[in-house]
């Protein structure tokens, strides 16, 4: 592997434990000195493939792998995908140059947690760790838009009872919260959905903060990305 275990003697355990994968050494080497100055967080190890970044969760269990998707012997995506079912404590954050819609769906379909592209700052990248790390989904705004865009111009054909499945996927809702999700996740604004459920605009206003702080999000576009995924 490219990585080391531990790369700092002085861990505490409240600190964000990450593993960086990129087949390119001078990003990867970059990453892992830009977060290692981070007083919040801790590099375990990297990765120059995607099976080493997998045999790293496994073994390190970090708290976010921060994943390219263009990389040998495992791609990002099939190296996502195997993060989340052998090492499900551990969040995926997708760091690449792509953000094509074929690229970020099939990380999103994956488990990836989060999606930022490699122009995003010091601070825009910290702020991503440290959200997938407290279970938020997060990406960055011109992903968001293509997310909806691209959700919302060809919907997939729902269940019979789509409220029903998703408390069945998201337990913590309410009936009514799962109705109000469904709706985002279809596109329709807060007047769209109160004429709906004939409900007043308001009523949809705390639906969908209850909604945001029971799935950890903070916005439309990442309700409707954890709806799709």
């Amino acid at each position: 592997m490219s990585g080391t275990a531990g790369m700092r003697d002085d861990a505490t355990p409240d600190r964000i434990r990450v593993v960086v994968a990129d087949d390119q050494a001078i990003i990867r080497d970059g990453l892992v000195t830009v977060l290692g100055l981070l007083p919040d967080m801790e590099v375990v190890g990297s990765a120059s493939d995607g099976a080493e970044a997998v045999a790293l969760a496994v073994a390190e269990r970090p708290d976010v792998v921060l994943m390219d998707l263009r990389m040998p012997v495992l791609d990002g995506v099939g190296a996502t995908e195997r993060i989340v079912r052998e090492a499900p404590g551990s969040a995926v954050l997708v760091l690449t140059t792509f953000a094509d819609d074929e690229s970020i769906l099939a990380a999103l379909r994956a488990g990836a947690r989060g999606y930022l592209t490699k122009d995003a700052g010091r601070a825009e990248l910290a702020s991503a760790v440290r959200a997938v790390a407290r279970g938020q989904a997060t990406f960055a705004p011109e992903v968001g838009a293509r997310i909806i865009g691209s959700l919302t111009s060809a919907p997939p054909a729902r269940p019979a009872d789509p409220a029903g499945a998703l408390v069945e996927r998201f337990p913590a809702l309410t009936r009514r919260e799962a109705e109000v999700l469904g709706l985002v996740a279809d596109g329709l604004s807060n007047g769209e959905i109160a004429s709906a459920l004939f409900v007043g605009g308001s009523t949809v206003k705390t639906h969908i903060n209850a909604i945001f702080a029971k799935l950890g999000v903070s916005s439309r576009a990442q309700a409707i990305a954890l709806v799709r995924s």
